[in-house]
């Protein structure tokens, strides 16, 4: 019977998706997942930038160190065992475990730890930035990354905490992949890119046994992953771009999971069989104030707005399964996170703040948002409850290119939006709304704080340069949420929310993993009963 699903399930996988109920369950050992794949522009981890494509480098692909799918908050140890940081704190020396391998066959050696760093600052690609960081160039990348026997010494130039530089070399570009294996694909010096947009030479816990662009992708159990053989034998994923049709085929019991279903299809599915699991994200989403408008730079203003945004409200409809209440620059479910919620609707409260600071109301602002549900929805409520202080939006929709490149300008009044982190650590996030030296408007900086013409008090600017640099990991992650605590209390960015991810599943599956981002997306832990 188990060859016969097979056999069913690849036939089905070659027919048109107008057609897709053929199967009435999927085959055992096999994760059949429903998900829009179109994304994916590149899978070689040099190139890879798109969701899709993230979530396949994380289970072809091993790091030096990594978030795993035990713990997506825990920075352990992927092909190095153990690494220490030299007492300036310029250089981080790695011991690659014993016996790890491609899966080719080939050991993972330094000089394929060497090649992969160079490989990625000498392509320059879209995510190179995130390694280029630490001041590796094509030109000094041989004298920063150099490898020898079981060692690989990484040297960067800046001055950074040892915990930021791992948080960097966790992040996707740093995957680790078969030298030998690239090198021998290689066509016209483009260092096996081409080919390795079509395959994959990793040593995660799962091996790309197919992959047909916009259509499908399998992978493979790897049986001798260092971290143990996946607990499903293989994983299908079929590119269904119809929330709908995603619908239908989990109702049919022809795939396992459905990834892209709307709150709507979510709330209507049956609960006897199939089962939803929500998962919170990266993004924050906030409101700001522009404080080139005269209006809205008293402080009072800002806290009173902490009151004024019915938060409960919106989760409970408009919002609901997509956001959840977190009111810190710093997500949920990432190391330094401060998760304390201390705000809640309460417009007396906004009232008499406002009153005590002499502020006059009514208040007459425009909101900028972007066209599209659930924003539009989000700034109606704003809309609604502001205006119970006297507080009064004039909402002005937009294209999201319009608006952020209003944002962009500092030529709003109120503005909401949403921010996401480049990689995991919290310096990405602090550096853009805890951090402004230069407020000036010929000084560009791609932040919240900059765009929103705040002037960050200079002791804050000091902290938060202060945690980048910080070798204590454990001191630094309080540095961070003291950070957040500060810009939680008195800016004139009122972070309300964190994006969740809904994802439905048949009833019998379990340890399906999907972390914050689409780099902490696992499969290794997957079981069907």
């Amino acid at each position: 019977m188990k060859h016969l699903k097979t056999t069913l399930l690849a036939s089905a996988l070659l027919l048109p998706l107008a057609a897709p109920a053929v199967l009435a369950d999927t085959p055992e050992g096999v994760l059949v997942v429903a998900q829009n794949i179109d994304d994916i522009v590149a899978i070689d981890p040099a190139q890879a930038y798109e969701f899709t494509s993230g979530e396949l480098v994380t289970n072809l692909y091993d790091r030096l160190v990594q978030y795993d799918a035990e713990d997506t908050t825990v920075l352990a140890a992927g092909l190095a065992s153990e690494w220490v940081t030299d007492p300036d704190a310029k250089t981080i020396t790695f011991t690659l475990r014993d016996g790890a391998t491609f899966a080719s066959g080939n050991p993972v050696t330094a000089e394929d730890v060497v090649y992969s760093f160079s490989r990625v600052v000498k392509l320059n690609l879209t995510p190179a930035f995130i390694l280029t960081q630490l001041g590796w160039t094509a030109d000094n990348i041989g004298e920063m990354v150099t490898g020898e026997g079981n060692t690989v010494t990484v040297k960067y130039a800046g001055d950074f905490s040892p915990a930021f530089v791992l948080n960097v070399l966790a992040a996707r570009p740093a995957s680790i992949v078969d030298s030998k294996l690239v090198q021998e694909n290689e066509v016209d010096g483009d260092m096996g890119n081409a080919w390795l947009n079509a395959n994959a030479a990793g040593s995660g816990p799962f091996t790309l046994q197919r992959y047909s662009a916009g259509q499908m992708v399998r992978m493979q159990a790897n049986p001798t992953y260092f971290n143990g053989a996946p607990k499903i034998d293989s994983v299908i994923i079929r590119h269904v771009a119809e929330s709908a049709t995603q619908q239908l085929l989990l109702e049919q019991g022809d795939v396992d999971l459905a990834r892209n279903m709307t709150p709507d299809q979510v709330a209507s599915l049956d609960s006897g069989e199939i089962k939803v699991e929500t998962f919170p994200q990266a993004a924050v989403h906030f409101l700001s104030f522009n404080q080139k408008t005269e209006s809205l730079t008293p402080p009072a203003v800002w806290e009173a707005a902490r009151y004024l945004v019915d938060y409960k409200g919106m989760t409970d409809t408009i919002i609901k399964g997509q956001m959840e209440v977190h009111q810190a620059f710093w997500p949920k479910g990432f190391p330094g996170s401060y998760d304390e919620t201390p705000f809640s609707y309460d417009p007396e409260k906004a009232k008499s703040i406002l009153s005590e600071a002499g502020i006059e109301t009514p208040i007459t602002v425009s909101l900028d948002v972007i066209n599209a549900a659930p924003f539009t929805d989000m700034a109606q409520s704003l809309q609604a409850s502001f205006a119970d202080a006297g507080i009064n939006f004039e909402i002005l929709p937009g294209t999201g290119s319009q608006v952020i490149t209003k944002y962009r300008e500092r030529s709003h009044e109120a503005m909401l939006l949403y921010w996401g982190p480049d990689f995991m650590d919290p310096h990405s996030n602090a550096k853009a709304f805890a951090y402004n030296s230069d407020n000036s408007d010929g000084n560009y900086a791609a932040t919240t704080t900059w765009r929103n013409a705040w002037a960050v008090p200079e002791e804050m600017n000091i902290k938060t340069m202060a945690a980048l640099s910080e070798s204590d990991a454990d001191a630094r992650l309080d540095m961070y949420r003291e950070l957040q605590k500060e810009v939680q209390a008195q800016s004139p960015i009122v972070i309300m929310f964190q994006a969740a991810y809904q994802v439905a599943m048949n009833e019998a599956v379990s340890g399906y993993v999907n972390g914050a981002t689409s780099d902490f997306v696992f499969y290794r832990l997957v079981e069907k009963e």
